[in-house]
């Protein structure tokens, strides 16, 4: 999948500038590596911890929940400059038309990753790609530090 595929959609305001992707198989420990990506693409950036912690949770969300924990499966992770934010985009192999959400219940001791993102992002929400699921999340930035950071 290209990059263009899964930055099908931008913030308000404008057209997108990716700062980085990478493709992970789709295991647990993709997650840490995720975790290292974002911190290394977006270094001293402020708001850098809600995005990992955000990247963190989207790709353990795609590797437990959906076709990308299936053998061979894949999630691809990119990171974008966005007018006044960073967007976060995590694609994964889908989940047989299941699409993520926030569970009513916050008390839950299970599925609390969607609202930890819906907490911790200025915007949040998905769009389908084929059978793919795109989760994508936008966190405030100055844009100026954003754009400085264009590889």
């Amino acid at each position: 999948m290209d990059v263009e595929d899964v930055l099908g959609t931008t913030g308000p305001g404008g057209a997108a500038t990716v700062l980085g992707s990478i493709t992970l198989p789709g295991v647990s420990r993709s997650v840490a590596t995720a975790r290292r990506f974002v911190r290394d693409v977006l270094d001293g950036l402020p708001g850098l911890d809600d995005v990992v912690l955000a990247v963190s949770e989207t790709v353990a969300n795609a590797v437990t929940h959906t076709a990308s924990g299936l053998e061979g499966g894949l999630v691809t992770v990119v990171v974008a400059a966005v007018p006044g934010a960073v967007r976060l985009e995590v694609a994964d192999d889908g989940a047989s038309g299941a699409r993520p959400y926030v569970k009513d219940d916050p008390g839950a001791e299970t599925g609390r990753g969607m609202r930890i993102v819906q907490s911790l992002a200025a915007r949040w929400g998905y769009r389908a790609d084929g059978t793919r699921t795109v989760v994508w999340a936008e966190f405030p930035a100055p844009d100026a530090r954003v754009r400085g950071r264009e590889r």
